[in-house]
């Protein structure tokens, strides 16, 4: 039986995984930048943290989700987003009493049952930032700043910032109304999956990639336009601060984000080079997340961002990631003498955190020499019977073939 791996899954081989570390490590970094700190979630929940937070009527609850009962019984879910989990960490761990104010990261994997395509698979690595605590604006920009720190640094410039506001549940609710009563006298041209949105979720429908809703939705009425002033003019603020900063963005009053818990801002990055799943991240405000999650009322706000998704854009936008890792030097023992010398002296360069590599395969002087070039060794350290005599080796230099000879105890001042 020749076993594959599951659809929508992907392994990352050892001669791309250093994209991966590329990308982890600039995240750290910008995070480190912004004074954010990790936060690490299991990767399954109880199912009811998702179906109350998210929301019971959202696609990823009601289609996209990994559930299954566990031996106690219980029903479970592979995270499929990670602001409910972190959420539900801060309310459990009691993070409120530590400090009022958290700015949290988090790198993990996402687990969702969706048609794979480029740059969507059913397991997915995600950064993401959280900000609880604080309903200033400043915290908004300062999580679309992140991001765009981290596109950036990831050689990504040309991506697109969309940004909206969705206000208060309760303008909310008002829009929803009017857009309801707008849909309803176009129900007969609206996609069939639109039109099972609009007795359960009319706002995903503006999402829709319909020709057909498309052409619908554009002339339907505009959440901005049921903003009170209160909320219309926090947006602006959002808007004028994001100006004044030099970060370019374009108001898309479609953007509504697909999750129940968003209030107020929200945005999305997005990027030609994605093809029609153009996301490369987005997010926005919760502040009524923690309340509904059983906590006391708690301002945030969020984004996450698919780590795939970043290095296509990248790698599109041709930006390199380095070279894998490779030793610094590569040890050829001719004997089994030879051999037992090798292995002292890496043990004791490893110590020094100086990478080394050397045959396990038994194989001629001439192929390890080829292992060494083929695995991009600096070095190459040979010692046979003459250099088990004089305690010296033979260290050939890859680049230039330039070679000397070393003391074995003197290895590591040479490669330093």
């Amino acid at each position: 039986m020749k076993f594959q791996k599951p659809k929508g899954t992907k392994d990352i081989l050892p001669k791309d995984i250093h994209k991966w570390h590329f990308v982890e490590k600039t995240i750290r970094e910008a995070t480190k930048l912004f004074n954010f700190s990790e936060i690490r979630t299991p990767t399954f929940e109880y199912t009811e943290l998702f179906k109350r937070g998210v929301g019971s009527e959202t696609d990823i609850v009601g289609k996209e989700m990994y559930t299954f009962v566990d031996k106690g019984g219980e029903s479970i879910t592979l995270k499929p987003e990670g602001t409910a989990p972190v959420m539900r960490a801060y309310l459990e761990n009691s993070l409120s009493a530590e400090s009022p104010l958290h700015k949290l990261y988090y790198i993990t994997s996402m687990f969702r049952y969706e048609k794979p395509q480029a740059g969507r698979y059913r397991e997915h690595s995600q950064f993401g930032g959280e900000i609880i605590g604080s309903d200033s604006i400043d915290t908004d920009v300062e999580l679309i700043l992140l991001a765009k720190e981290v596109y950036n640094r990831c050689g990504i410039n040309n991506f697109k910032l969309k940004i909206n506001s969705i206000g208060k549940p309760s303008e909310r609710k008002t829009y929803v109304n009017a857009l309801t009563d707008y849909l309803k006298k176009h129900f007969n041209r609206l996609s069939e999956e639109s039109k099972k949105r609009l007795g359960t979720n009319p706002l995903r429908i503006l999402d829709s990639k319909s020709p057909d809703d498309l052409i619908i939705t554009k002339e339907a009425p505009k959440i901005i336009e049921h903003l009170t002033k209160d909320s219309r003019n926090r947006f602006d603020l959002v808007l004028y601060e994001l100006t004044r900063l030099g970060v370019n963005y374009e108001i898309d009053f479609r953007l509504v984000r697909g999750l129940d818990y968003y209030t107020d801002t929200t945005f999305e990055f997005i990027s030609s080079d994605l093809g029609a799943q153009d996301a490369l991240g987005g997010g926005g405000r919760y502040d009524g997340l923690i309340e509904l999650l059983g906590g006391k009322p708690t301002p945030g706000v969020g984004f996450g961002s698919g780590i795939e998704r970043l290095i296509i854009v990248a790698e599109k936008n041709g930006f390199t990631f380095g070279e894998p890792s490779s030793p610094k030097v590569y040890f050829i023992a001719l004997n089994s003498s030879a051999k037992e010398i090798a292995f002292k002296i890496m043990m004791e360069l490893r110590k020094k955190n100086i990478s080394c590599e050397t045959d396990l395969l038994v194989r001629s002087m001439k192929a390890q020499m080829r292992e060494a070039n083929k695995i991009g060794s600096d070095y190459v350290f040979i010692i046979g019977d003459d250099e088990l005599k004089n305690q010296k080796g033979i260290l050939k230099k890859m680049s230039d073939g330039s070679q000397q000879n070393v003391e074995f105890d003197k290895l590591r001042e040479y490669l330093n």
